[in-house]
């Protein structure tokens, strides 16, 4: 099973007025069609399977063949027969290990925490890729103990929304640490 969001899901994304807790709308941002229940188990974790119930039952997402909205308005009516077409450019286009550095540069910046300084220091200094996001993940750790738990969590969303997918499963992992 490959759960996809709907037109009601992409609504809940953007205008952020649904009823949806974070953990649901990180499942709504990685069902993106490609990635299968297991996939997504293994980057958010082992309660997702029960969240991606839910939210089919909810009306966001869907396991079946059906299009969603974008797709049935993109797709010819002549062909109905023809499979939905693939997304025209893939949805790590925004994502960038640049976007996600100035982002958390920004965050550390707001601290007056020793620490957090030392940490915004070492991240403009460092530029390497898996150091530069060992730094981030240090950060993400302290930002609870610096602000409210929301903020955190807000920080490490937006975080994993624009940092490159192959750190993604090192963020998930992280994010629970955070959480529990």
């Amino acid at each position: 099973m490959q759960p996809r969001k709907t037109a009601l899901a992409h609504a809940a994304l953007q205008t952020h007025r649904a009823g949806l807790d974070m953990r649901q709308r990180r499942v709504l941002i990685m069902a993106d069609g490609q990635r299968s229940l297991g996939e997504l188990s293994q980057l958010l974790g082992p309660e997702t399977a029960q969240q991606v119930a839910a939210l089919i039952r909810d009306g966001y997402l869907t396991a079946d063949a059906e299009p969603t909205l974008h797709e049935a308005l993109a797709t010819p009516q002549a062909a109905p027969a023809a499979p939905p077409p693939a997304p025209a450019a893939p949805a790590s286009h925004r994502r960038s290990l640049v976007a996600a550095r100035l982002y958390l540069l920004g965050m550390l910046e707001l601290q007056r925490d020793p620490a957090a300084q030392r940490l915004h220091q070492q991240l403009q200094r460092t530029t390497d890729e898996y150091p530069a996001v060992e730094v981030m993940l240090e950060a993400l750790t302290l930002l609870p103990q610096l602000t409210s738990p929301g903020y955190a969590q807000r920080v490490q969303t937006r975080l994993s929304e624009v940092l490159p997918e192959e750190h993604l499963p090192a963020l998930a992992r992280i994010g629970l640490a955070l959480e529990d």
